[in-house]
C-alpha cells in the first residue's frame, strides 16, 4: 500500500512468539497440584528460563487461593528436572508460603533428585502396552529399577511402579512403595510395599530387617515384638499361610530367588 508520498509504508513489526507453556495450579481438598507442562506441550523454543518465569507469575496471581503454608504437590511429568531446579521451584514456593512435598514423574532422574533432596516421590511408568492386556491374570507393566543412594527418613514416601533399590537406611515413618522387589542395603525400620498392589510373587530383601510393617500385594505382617539375637540378610516373600521371613543365606540361587531351601526360618507374625 502505497502512502501520501507514493511511498510504501512500512510492514507492521510483529511481536515475537512467545513460548508456549501451559504451567497449572488446582487446589484440591487442601493440597496446591503444581501442573508443569509436558515435553509435548512445550514449544522448542521455551528453555528453563521461560518456564521459571511463567511459574513466579502464576505463583504470584495465584497466591490469594490457597491457604499459607499449604502443602504442595508438583506434577513434573515427563519433564527433567535436576536438584538445582527443584531447590529453585521450592524457594518459590516458600516465598508465597507454601510448602513442597511430593514430586510426582515419569523420569527417573527427576526421581532420584527429588527423593535424594528429602521430598516425597512417586515415579509414573512411561511404558505402554504393545497390545490391550484383556485378562485379570495379566501381569502387570514394570518399569526400570529405581536405585536411591539415601536415608529414607520420616515422613518420606517413595512410590514406584518397578523394584526399588535403597543404598542406605529407611527410618521409621519411612514408607517405600514399589510395583516389583524392595531391596535395602541397610537396615529396614519404616513401611515396606511390595508387588503392590496385587502381585504376590514380589519379594522385600533388607540387610537388617525391622519393619514398622511389611506387605507384600494385599498380604501385610509385621516383625516379632521380640528381635532376635542377631541380624543376618533376610528375604519377605508370601506363602499361603500369610508373609514368611527366611534369611539370605537359606534362599536358592535362582535366577528370580523364588524358592525356599529351609522354609523353617520363617520369623514374621502375620497380622
Amino acid at each position: 500500500m502505497l502512502n501520501t508520498q507514493g511511498k510504501a509504508d512500512p510492514e507492521p513489526v510483529k511481536p515475537a512468539e512467545q513460548p508456549k507453556l501451559q504451567i497449572r495450579l488446582k487446589n484440591e481438598d487442601g493440597v496446591v497440584k503444581l501442573i508443569l507442562p509436558t515435553v509435548a506441550e512445550t514449544s522448542a523454543a521455551a528453555s528453563w528460563s521461560d518456564l521459571w518465569e511463567q511459574l513466579q507469575q502464576r505463583l504470584q496471581a495465584g497466591k490469594r487461593f490457597w491457604q499459607p503454608l499449604s502443602v504442595v504437590h508438583l506434577i513434573a511429568q515427563d519433564r527433567l528436572l535436576d536438584a538445582r531446579q527443584l531447590q529453585s521451584i521450592s524457594d518459590a514456593l516458600t516465598d508465597v508460603a507454601l510448602q513442597l512435598q511430593l514430586v510426582e514423574t515419569s523420569r527417573r532422574q527427576t526421581a532420584v533428585a527429588a527423593a535424594t533432596a528429602g521430598y516425597c516421590v512417586t515415579q509414573q511408568s512411561t511404558i505402554a502396552p504393545l497390545f490391550p492386556q484383556s485378562t485379570e491374570d495379566a501381569p502387570p507393566l514394570i518399569a526400570d529399577p529405581l536405585y536411591l543412594q539415601m536415608t529414607v527418613r520420616s515422613g518420606i514416601d517413595i512410590r514406584h511402579q518397578g523394584t526399588v533399590i535403597i543404598m542406605g537406611d529407611v527410618n521409621p515413618g519411612g514408607e517405600i512403595y514399589a510395583a516389583g522387589d524392595i531391596i535395602v542395603w541397610g537396615r529396614l525400620r519404616g513401611i515396606a510395599h511390595a508387588g503392590y498392589p496385587n502381585n504376590p510373587q514380589c519379594l522385600i530383601m533388607a540387610l537388617q530387617m525391622e519393619p514398622t510393617q511389611l506387605r507384600i500385594a494385599d498380604r501385610v505382617a509385621r516383625a516379632p515384638e521380640t528381635p532376635p539375637p542377631q541380624f543376618d540378610p533376610e528375604v519377605a516373600y508370601v506363602t499361603p499361610q500369610g508373609i514368611r521371613i527366611a534369611r539370605a543365606i537359606d534362599i536358592k540361587t535362582t535366577p528370580y530367588l523364588r524358592e525356599l531351601a529351609l522354609p523353617g526360618s520363617k520369623r514374621s507374625e502375620d497380622l
